[in-house]
């Protein structure tokens, strides 16, 4: 378990536009804000089409990470997420996990990590931007090189355990 007091910035709402690529547009969003690093706490969208991890297939390794994706369509999504820094490549890197309900098949739902998406109607966010530590993602070898969130160790104190306390 890693944690962090983490320090806040400011709080940015972003509204999508109709046909805006999701990706795309948060990746504006925080440039526009200078927003390198931060939490999205809740986010509702109709999406047109979305890509999220998932197989209809048998996996040869149940704990390995599922690295295919299934194509949804006109859905309905509630999600939310962190940003963290890529230094090298002076990006953002968003994760991203959406529920969805397929309209035309009674609102059946998927839960997963969102790949891809367009906008269908609007998509509506807020941001909260997290000024320190820094955050970034590093593989993690001995998990499948899935990227995890990490915390520098410069800035605020990491979080201690309280002494236990005896009557």
């Amino acid at each position: 378990m890693h944690s962090h007091d983490l320090t806040p910035g400011r709080m940015i709402g972003v509204v999508f536009d109709h046909g805006d690529d999701f990706f795309t547009a948060l990746t504006n969003a925080c440039r526009t804000h200078r927003i390198k690093q931060g939490y999205i706490p809740m986010f509702i969208a109709g999406l047109s089409t979305a890509k999220i991890v998932g197989t209809c297939q048998r996996l040869d390794n149940p704990d390995a990470p599922v690295w295919s994706h299934v194509d949804l369509t006109n859905i309905e999504a509630l999600g939310g997420g962190t940003i963290a820094w890529d230094d090298t490549t002076q990006t953002i890197k968003p994760h991203i996990h959406i529920t969805v309900g397929l309209k035309e098949h009674s609102a059946t739902a998927h839960t997963s990590h969102l790949l891809d998406a367009t906008v269908q109607f609007l998509t509506e966010m807020l941001i909260i931007e997290i000024r320190s530590p820094a955050m970034h993602r590093v593989p993690n070898p001995d998990l499948h090189d899935v990227p995890q969130l990490r915390f520098d160790s410069a800035g605020p104190s990491p979080i201690r355990p309280r002494p236990t306390q005896h009557p």
